[in-house]
């Protein structure tokens, strides 16, 4: 929140502990601390909710996160995020229509797999019910891959390159493009052929 607002974004916080909520007040003086409940329809309308652009639910108890954010979404609220603890409702809040899920464990896990991983993955992601990742490398002056085509790569049928990020700007990258240093390379591949994928970036 404290980010938000210093990029001058319009925030409003809902806390339903009123000591929490003068806390917060007092902590954020460029956001709007409201105390009171997230699932209260009347609470939400009142505080034009149809007029913001996300909805972000992050208390400690996912049904209420999951339930905050089929109200917002109700309202036609653009983006809606929740976190959610409970892995058995990850399926289940992304089928009801919530936009993005957070959940703690994941979020550690994927840190550890990127400290543990070989090479320069400067991102990795999960693909939800599949058994992919999404990894992103940064090219070294040492890759393998700096300076060849991709036609030229030994990559793995199992991997695919789903495009190249230079100078800010994202590229779609088919056989003839050739990788640069300093290019951020995006790949989407199965699991046995991540040890491969690392050995060129490496």
């Amino acid at each position: 929140a404290r980010d938000l607002c210093n990029k001058r974004f319009n925030v409003k916080l809902i806390e339903q502990n009123k000591e929490k909520a003068f806390d917060l007040a007092e902590d954020l003086p460029n956001a709007l601390v409201i105390n009171g409940d997230g699932r209260n329809v009347e609470l939400l309308e009142e505080e034009s909710l149809e007029s913001m652009d996300a909805f972000i639910a992050v208390t400690g108890n996912s049904e209420t996160n999951i339930m905050s954010c089929l109200v917002a979404r109700s309202k036609h609220i653009k983006k809606t995020i929740a976190l959610v603890e409970n892995m058995d409702y990850f399926q289940l809040s992304q089928s009801i229509g919530i936009d993005t899920l957070i959940n703690k464990k994941l979020l550690a896990a994927n840190n550890i797999f990127r400290y543990v991983r070989r090479g320069e993955v400067v991102a990795l992601t999960r693909l939800n019910n599949l058994n992919a990742e999404i990894l992103e490398f940064e090219v070294k002056p040492t890759s393998k891959v700096n300076g060849k085509m991709i036609k030229q790569l030994n990559f793995p049928g199992t991997a695919t390159i789903g495009g190249v990020i230079r100078d800010g700007k994202g590229l779609i990258a088919l056989g003839d493009f050739k990788i640069m240093e300093g290019d951020r390379v995006v790949v989407c591949c199965l699991p046995k052929a991540i040890h491969k994928i690392e050995k060129l970036f490496f």
